[in-house]
């Protein structure tokens, strides 16, 4: 299986599908891995482009580091894959937590090797609700995620996956696989890893980020967003990333690339080729 080295020794999984084609690369949520894109990066790869898809480290098949599960390493951990791969050109591409690594990646990196930049269903700009951040989420809701993680990691995955994440609990008819995937991938993500990625997905500012973006960037957001409201996350990262195109999916929750995948799939073709 391909890995590459971060700068700490940590080895990072990833794929690499497609031809020679422009490089997309697609960043997963929380707290699953390149699994959870690997539908987009077939449809990519099968119109042309290369399609590349990590494993964060502390999930999948990536190193369970003690230490790095915050989003500057992640971010880090981006650009050794992007520099060691040599790629330009590049379309990024982050679904929820992934959103936020992208986008981290170019307020710490630049974008001397990305041409594009893709959010869905993203957590930036800040999720944390604060003094300077009122209408984001309590507290509370992620100290629960935490409490469910550190008391029984399992059943969390498996009220999620049945509920908020896919929308499920909204009567919406989710396939039974899409929902043992995700319980399947969340299983293989590190337990240290998967609870220190709650702080980093719900805290950290990506304000900062989101001003130094300088490539056409496309938000994708359903308006029934249980896990990122929209009005917390998409709505507001396309008011302050200039020139961002916003496409609202109406009526969909968080797992655009699941129960949206054929609309996504062409909105993604359409922007990389544009």
């Amino acid at each position: 299986m391909p890995y590459i080295t971060a700068d700490d020794g940590a080895q990072i999984f990833y794929k690499d599908w497609g031809t020679e084609g422009t490089p997309v690369l697609l960043s997963h949520g929380w707290p699953l891995n390149s699994d959870a894109w690997e539908a987009a990066a077939l449809f990519l790869a099968q119109h042309g482009h290369r399609a590349i898809a990590h494993d964060r480290r502390g999930h999948g098949r990536s190193a369970q580091t003690w230490h790095g599960n915050e989003m500057d390493t992640y971010a880090d951990d981006l650009a050794c894959l992007i520099e060691q791969l040599d790629l330009r050109d590049l379309t990024l591409v982050g679904h929820s937590t992934g959103g936020g690594e992208v986008a981290h990646y170019l307020g710490r990196h630049g974008s001397d090797r990305v041409s594009k930049l893709v959010l869905v269903s993203a957590v930036p700009p800040l999720m944390l609700r604060g003094e300077d951040n009122p209408d984001g989420l309590p507290i509370e809701v992620f100290d629960a995620i935490r409490a469910g993680e550190a008391a029984n990691r399992s059943q969390l995955y498996r009220d999620l996956a049945d509920g908020p994440f896919f929308g499920h609990n909204r009567g919406q008819d989710v396939p039974q696989g899409f929902r043992d995937a995700f319980w399947l991938q969340s299983m293989a993500c590190g337990h240290r890893g998967a609870y220190e990625c709650v702080a980093a997905f719900s805290a950290t500012d990506f304000r900062p980020d989101l001003a130094k973006i300088n490539v056409p960037t496309l938000v994708v957001h359903g308006d029934d967003d249980q896990i990122v409201p929209f009005e917390v996350g998409g709505k507001r990262s396309a008011e302050m990333i200039s020139g961002a195109v916003l496409k609202v999916y109406e009526g969909s929750g968080h797992a655009l690339p699941d129960t949206d995948r054929d609309r996504l799939h062409a909105d993604l073709l359409a922007f990389v080729n544009s």
